[in-house]
C-alpha cells in the first residue's frame, strides 16, 4: 500500500481545443494513404452482403452526425473545454476508423470495380472530415468565412452518397460504363465545336495578304483579323484527316454503348472477374479518345494523329472482343 506521503500521479495536461483539432486533422490525413492503397482484410467469416451494406450505411450516418455535432460546438463561442474537445475528437476519430474498417471488410471476390467505388466513397468521407476539422481550427468561430467554408464542405455530401453505391459488381460495372460513354460523348461534342469554330478560309486570306504585303507593309499582318501564323488554323490536308477522326470517336461512343447494353442484358452477377476485365479495358477508351482529340488541334502532327487513331482502334476492338466473349458465352 502506498504511503500517505507519496506524491499523487500527475494528471496529463490537455492541449487547448484548437490545438486538439489541429492534431485530429493531421491524424485523419495520415489515414488517407492507407485507404487509397489498402487491401481487403483476410477473414474466416463468410461474407454477408446485406450485413455489409447495412453496416456501411450506418457508419456513414454516424460520421455525418459527428460532423454536425463538431460543427455546432466549434462554430460558436465559448469553445468547449479541453476535456470536452478530447471527447468530441475521440468520437470523430472512432467514427472514421469504423467506416474504414468496414470498407476493408469487403472481399476482393466481390469485385474490384465495386471495391473501387466503395474505396472512393470512403476516401471522400475521410478527406471531407479532415477538411471540415481544418476549417474549424483555422477560421474564427462565428465568422462569415467559417460559415461559408463549412457550408461548402463535402463530408455530408460524401456520406449521403453511400446509399447510392451499386450493391454488386455488375451494377458497379454498368455505372462505370455509363460514365465512360458520357466522357466520350463530351469529347466528341468538343471536337465538333472545335471544327465549327476554326475558320477553314483563314489560311487562304493570309496567303492573299502576303501577296499584297508591298501595299500594306508591316501593318497588314492582321488585315481582316487573320494572323499570319499557320499554327492557328487547319490546312486542307488537316481537315481531310479530321473527318475520319470524328467518325472514329463516334464509333467509340457507339461501341461503348453496345458494351453497356451487352453487359446489362447478358452479363451475370457471378461473372465478377470477367466484368472487371470489361471495365478495365473500357476505361482505356476515354483517355485514348482524349489523346486523339487533343492531337487534332493546330498545329497538327499527322503522324501523332495516326498513332493515336491506331491506339484507339486497338483498344476499342479489344474491349468489344472481351465483352462479346464474356456475354455471348454465358448468354
Amino acid at each position: 500500500m502506498a504511503s500517505a506521503g507519496a506524491p499523487a500521479a500527475a494528471v496529463p495536461t490537455l492541449a487547448p481545443p484548437l490545438e486538439q483539432l489541429r492534431h485530429l486533422a493531421r491524424e485523419l490525413r495520415l489515414l488517407l494513404p492507407g485507404v487509397r492503397v489498402g487491401e481487403a482484410r483476410e477473414t474466416s467469416k463468410e461474407f454477408n452482403r446485406e450485413t455489409f451494406w447495412s453496416r456501411l450505411n450506418e457508419a456513414a450516418v454516424k460520421v455525418s452526425g459527428e460532423a454536425t455535432t463538431l460543427t455546432e460546438v466549434f462554430s460558436r463561442l465559448p469553445l468547449p473545454s479541453p476535456q470536452e474537445t478530447q471527447r468530441f475528437c475521440e468520437q470523430v476519430h472512432a467514427a472514421i476508423q469504423a467506416i474504414i474498417a468496414i470498407y476493408y471488410s469487403l472481399p476482393k471476390d466481390q469485385g474490384i470495380t465495386l471495391r473501387k467505388l466503395v474505396r472512393s466513397a470512403t476516401v471522400d468521407i475521410v478527406d471531407g472530415m479532415a477538411q471540415l476539422v481544418e476549417v474549424l481550427f483555422i477560421t474564427p468561430a462565428q465568422s462569415p468565412e467559417n460559415n461559408d467554408l463549412i457550408s461548402c464542405n463535402n463530408v455530408w455530401v460524401a456520406c449521403q452518397q453511400v446509399p447510392r453505391i451499386p450493391r454488386d459488381n455488375k451494377a458497379a460495372a454498368l455505372l462505370m460504363l455509363t460514365k465512360s460513354v458520357d466522357f466520350v460523348k463530351d469529347a466528341h461534342e468538343e471536337m465538333e465545336r472545335a471544327v465549327e469554330e476554326y475558320d477553314p478560309y483563314c489560311g487562304l486570306l493570309n496567303d492573299t495578304e502576303e501577296d499584297n504585303s508591298d501595299n500594306y507593309g508591316d501593318e497588314g499582318d492582321d488585315v481582316l483579323g487573320c494572323p499570319n501564323n499557320r499554327d492557328l488554323y487547319w490546312s486542307e490536308e488537316d481537315q481531310e484527316l479530321i473527318i475520319p477522326c470524328l467518325a472514329l470517336v463516334r464509333a467509340s461512343k457507339a461501341g461503348l454503348k453496345k458494351i453497356r447494353i451487352l453487359v446489362a442484358e447478358n452479363g451475370k452477377k457471378d461473372q465478377v472477374a470477367q466484368l472487371d476485365d470489361i471495365v478495365d479495358i473500357s476505361d482505356e477508351i476515354s483517355p485514348s479518345v482524349d489523346d486523339l482529340a487533343l492531337s487534332i488541334y493546330p498545329p497538327m502532327c499527322h503522324l501523332t494523329v495516326r498513332i493515336n487513331s491506331a491506339k484507339l482502334v486497338s483498344v476499342l476492338k479489344k474491349a468489344l472482343e472481351i465483352t462479346n466473349t464474356v456475354t455471348c458465352s454465358e448468354a
